[in-house]
């Protein structure tokens, strides 16, 4: 399968030097039954045609869909046009599809996610696992949340912390995350440290970290998406 990977951020400090980028975490997650290209959203690269791939994947971002930048636009306009193929967002990606899409994204007043969080699991989709367990334990890294949820969604995961946790659209092949599959517990510590000062209770964040988490499980999960 076609993958691109539309990466709209990079690790912080020297993070990806010691870790990998963003695109390069998704390979290693998703396996090798991809052909992967990368384009740097960012840096103002967007594939030149939608139908160029038959699915895109929406990294992370320290940005906010708010924002002022010359790139952000240009996405979500081909997040709109881009309807034909999957899609997956996660984080920033779940934020822009949502924005893009008839929802809402903002600023959380309850600020910082980050650490291991638990969301249960409200929604049966065919891309999942059945009578796998109701719950699931994933990293996240987050100050700003999807507020409104967009038309022609379904809630798939969901916290007290955050509502809308993940969606499945129903009328175009999409999914969204809110948290990190693609983050190993030991980049996810390296970011909290990262943003020590910023985020609340960073020891303990850190150490939630150490108990187990569903990453292979989601991984799965979007793996059967993309392939279906």
């Amino acid at each position: 399968m076609k993958l691109a990977i539309l990466e709209t951020g990079h690790p912080p400090g020297d993070l990806e030097s010691r870790f990998g980028s963003y695109p390069a975490m998704f390979a290693q997650m998703l396996g090798p039954d991809f052909e992967i290209e990368s384009y740097d959203v960012a840096a103002g690269n967007l594939p030149p045609d939608p139908a160029a791939h038959q699915a895109y994947l929406i990294t992370g971002s320290p940005a906010g869909v708010y924002d002022s930048l010359p790139w952000i636009d240009p996405l979500q306009d081909f997040i709109r046009v881009a309807k034909e193929s999957r899609m997956v967002g996660v984080c920033f990606g779940h934020q822009i599809m949502s924005e893009a899409l008839g929802g809402h994204v903002e600023k959380s007043q309850k600020g910082w996610g980050t650490g291991l969080h638990r969301y249960s699991i409200v929604g049966s989709e065919p891309w999942m696992d059945g009578a796998a367990a109701p719950e699931i334990a994933a990293p996240a890294s987050h100050q700003d949340q999807v507020a409104v949820q967009p038309p022609n969604t379904r809630v798939v995961a969901t916290s007290k912390f955050t509502p809308y946790a993940a969606f499945a659209w129903s009328d175009r092949p999409a999914i969204s995350f809110q948290f990190h599959p693609e983050f190993s517990p030991e980049f996810a510590k390296a970011l909290i440290a990262e943003r020590y000062d910023k985020v609340p209770d960073p020891n303990a964040a850190i150490a939630s970290l150490d108990a187990p988490n569903d990453r292979v499980r989601v991984a799965g999960w979007i793996r059967r998406f993309l392939k279906a």
